[in-house]
């Protein structure tokens, strides 16, 4: 095992919050792996770089020798997680759950270690449980202590809807850590009350409590917002190896330290040099490239990241966004959204509106590498478009 500081260190990188982190200390100095639970609620299929950060960390106490354990929340999926929601989230069909889970598993292979990630479903234990252990686990929680959550009380002040099936999830998420015996639990920083849940829990069955372990949510492409794919700022790990590599070499200089800190493998002491040679006048750019191919790679492999950067001649072959492809901002005025004729006629993509509706008629436009019809309305957002063979560039719409 690595020396307790040592590992320590390692373990608080990027870290928003630990509780109680002596009692991390003192679980590290036993010298045993960990069972280290993370749960994720299978409600989309497809994972980008701010869901990575978790996994990342997972990465992290995985060399140093604890037990992984990957969480389907396919149980809780159906409940459907409240944290941060301002309306009662639908809940997801057993179709869509596993059809998700499946897409997860592949996902996250590309970060973790298989051989050494405990894979679980919380369903294996409460698929078993009765409505009296229900009944009993509900008993366990006050209606006073679940509206302390802010998500609850936010909502409850402006008389808006809490389903009584809300507040089974916090319970449901922490008796998971009693299930499962873990040392300790990661989550985001709006998982707080929920990951607590599970210290509360676990010391009512007289198991050791376990550290609560809180990590950022990462801002997206514009360096202020959470990475969201209904706010056009992500990065998908399953996007082609240009759009990849060109959508992080645009991060703002601001932010480029902070992906570094949640996205990078490279030692502290790598990132410390790294800042240095920019102080000592290397170009910004150039540490954001290393940072891409390092991604890049991560997710598609070494050849892909050496040539993510490049065009192929005249025309633009997908999945390979041309060096100095242009960045363009085109304003909603006011509006929701825009049609994608006129977005693509405003960033003089093509040289009229005539020339625009021709080529959605015949396919011609791609926006993330696939063709859209003439129907398509965007939000604000950052968008890769291109119009024919010849005509690409990153749009941003504000």
């Amino acid at each position: 095992m690595v020396p307790v500081q040592t590992a320590l260190a390692e373990i608080r990188r990027g870290a928003e919050e630990i509780l109680v982190e002596s009692e991390l200390v003192e679980k590290l100095e036993t010298g045993k792996p960990l069972r280290i639970k993370a749960g994720f609620d299978p409600t989309a299929p497809d994972l980008h770089l701010g869901h990575t950060v978790l996994l990342n960390k997972l990465k992290q106490f995985q060399d140093l020798g604890h037990q992984i354990i990957f969480l389907i929340g396919d149980f809780t999926g159906m409940i459907g997680d409240p944290s941060g929601k301002s309306a009662t989230r639908p809940p997801l069909t057993p179709e869509e759950i596993q059809a998700n889970a499946k897409t997860y598993t592949e996902q996250v292979f590309k970060i973790l270690d298989p051989a050494k990630t405990e894979v679980r479903f919380n369903s294996e234990w409460f698929k078993e449980k009765g409505a009296d252990f229900m009944i009993k686990l509900a008993g366990q929680l006050s209606v006073a202590r679940m509206l302390e959550r802010d998500d609850f009380k936010k909502r409850f002040k402006a008389n808006q809807s809490i389903s009584i099936h809300e507040f089974l999830y916090p319970l449901v998420q922490g008796y998971d850590s009693v299930a499962l015996e873990a040392d300790i639990e990661l989550g985001g920083t709006d998982q707080k009350f929920n990951l607590l849940m599970g210290r509360e829990l676990q010391k009512g069955e007289g198991q050791d409590t376990q550290v609560v372990m809180m990590m950022p949510l990462l801002e997206g492409l514009d360096g202020v917002k959470k990475m969201s794919k209904s706010l056009g700022n992500y990065v998908g790990i399953t996007e082609a190896p240009g759009t990849m590599f060109q959508k992080i070499v645009s991060i703002p200089d601001s932010l480029m330290w902070r992906w570094y800190e949640l996205l990078s493998f490279k030692s502290l002491e790598e990132i410390e040099l790294l800042k240095a040679n920019v102080e000592n006048g290397t170009n910004p750019r150039d540490v954001k490239v290393e940072l891409a191919r390092e991604i890049v790679a991560r997710f598609h492999g070494e050849e892909a990241a050496l040539n993510a950067h490049k065009g192929a001649g005249n025309v633009i072959t997908e999945g390979e966004v041309p060096e100095g492809t242009p960045e363009v901002e085109v304003a909603l005025e006011g509006q929701d959204d825009l049609a994608i004729a006129a977005v693509i006629n405003k960033a003089n993509l093509v040289s009229n509106s005539a020339q625009a509706r021709d080529m959605l008629k015949n396919g011609r436009v791609k926006v993330e590498w696939e063709a859209v019809e003439s129907t398509l309305k965007l939000k604000a957002g950052k968008y890769l478009i291109q119009a024919g063979k010849k005509k690409i560039a990153w749009v941003t719409l504000k």
